[in-house]
């Protein structure tokens, strides 16, 4: 079931991922969903051990979820969670259980189209999709077969091509126009964080 924009002011969107760091991209992608479905707030969640990329974080946990916590910091109604620190592995149907019974519901759930495309291949994904709502990021061309039961929401239009690779990339080679916001490039720079 999709629609598009209804209220969603009583929901925290979960917003999880390596954040590995967190850049510009994944900052308007939260904005835009607190926007244009009224969130009561997003709340970002570093992943500590993702199944899908393990071993794959470059920085360590407590350094990426220091930088969320800098980037969110001046952002209306953004929070960062540190609920997956002892999650090993970081599987979604655990850290919604755990938001869950510790009164964090309703729950939206804030992700990318080309993830919630592999959404029957997550641990125990027919719980997700009973547990929560979706917030989908599509851009032009993005398909997705949504399992019938999941109740989505489509949020249409983010043209957002920079990722954490191409901004880890960019660090090592010393670029000086990192789309990064400035705290966290700070953070980067003192904890001499993905140089070669």
């Amino acid at each position: 079931m999709t629609s598009s924009a209804p209220s969603l002011n009583s929901h925290t969107a979960l917003f999880g991922g390596t954040f590995d760091p967190i850049h510009d991209a994944h900052l308007a992608i939260a904005r835009a969903a607190r926007n244009e479905f009224a969130l009561r707030r997003v709340l970002f969640v570093p992943a500590a051990s993702p199944p899908h990329k393990s071993g794959l974080t470059v920085a360590s946990y407590e350094d990426r979820v220091r930088m969320v916590e800098l980037a969110c910091a001046d952002e209306p109604g953004f929070e960062t969670s540190r609920i997956e620190q002892d999650a090993v592995p970081s599987y979604s149907i655990l850290t919604i259980e755990r938001l869950l019974a510790a009164g964090n519901g309703p729950l939206a759930f804030l992700i990318g189209a080309d993830a919630f495309a592999e959404i029957r291949t997550w641990h125990r994904w027919r719980e997700v999709v009973s547990l929560v709502e979706f917030i989908v990021v599509t851009r032009p061309g993005s398909v997705y077969n949504a399992p019938s039961e999941a109740r989505v929401h489509e949020l249409p239009g983010l043209e957002l091509p920079v990722s954490s690779s191409e901004v880890r990339e960019q660090i090592a080679r010393g670029d000086t126009r990192i789309p990064v916001p400035e705290p966290v490039l700070h953070y980067i720079a003192q904890h001499h964080l993905y140089r070669r």
